[in-house]
């Protein structure tokens, strides 16, 4: 992929498949803010259905505001990828580069095990190689910890983590990043 060209789901079709939606990878702007944050929040209260109570959905939802302003203002603390499906976010991952660190990956629920989130952890994998970091962690939810692992990354441990009186299960996870020749 060219720096200066968005990446697309289409652009990896095979000809003559049908093609759904065009996706384009990008840096996130402020104009996503809004669109984040009803990502967030519908993937942890409806994707995150089948793992998490409702009390521990409501409590995770809750931890972070649903609107613009504050994730905008958390676009200024990581590095932000977003999923763009005809001009609206539908997925996105925070990269915290100087750590080697993935902050959130979130996906709208509905566009979920279509590749979206796989894609973002390529370009931010990529980022973190340009970057000289030769290890990226997580503390994945047990949404995510699954697809992870299938992925090649290495569990380090179970972790709980507090939202809102409720304690939250999820897993550290480390992946060593490799350069690939092309």
């Amino acid at each position: 992929m060219r720096h200066d060209a968005p990446h697309t789901a289409a652009d990896e079709a095979p000809p003559g498949t049908r093609r759904g939606p065009r996706i384009v990878y990008r840096a996130a702007r402020v104009r996503d803010a809004a669109d984040q944050a009803e990502v967030f929040h519908h993937a942890v209260m409806q994707g995150a259905a089948g793992h998490y109570t409702l009390a521990e959905r409501e409590a995770w939802a809750m931890a972070l505001p649903r609107d613009a302003s504050a994730w905008s203002a958390r676009q200024a603390l990581f590095t932000t990828l977003v999923a763009d499906c005809e001009g609206r976010c539908v997925g996105f991952l925070e990269l915290e580069l100087a750590a080697g660190r993935i902050e959130t990956l979130y996906v709208w629920p509905s566009l979920g095990r279509r590749g979206i989130g796989g894609t973002l952890l390529v370009h931010a994998e990529r980022m973190l190689l340009e970057q000289g970091v030769s290890r990226v962690r997580v503390e994945a939810s047990a949404v995510l910890a699954p697809g992870l692992l299938r992925r090649g990354w290495t569990l380090l441990g179970d972790d709980w983590v507090e939202r809102g009186g409720e304690r939250l299960f999820r897993q550290c996870l480390e992946k060593r990043l490799v350069a690939v020749e092309t």
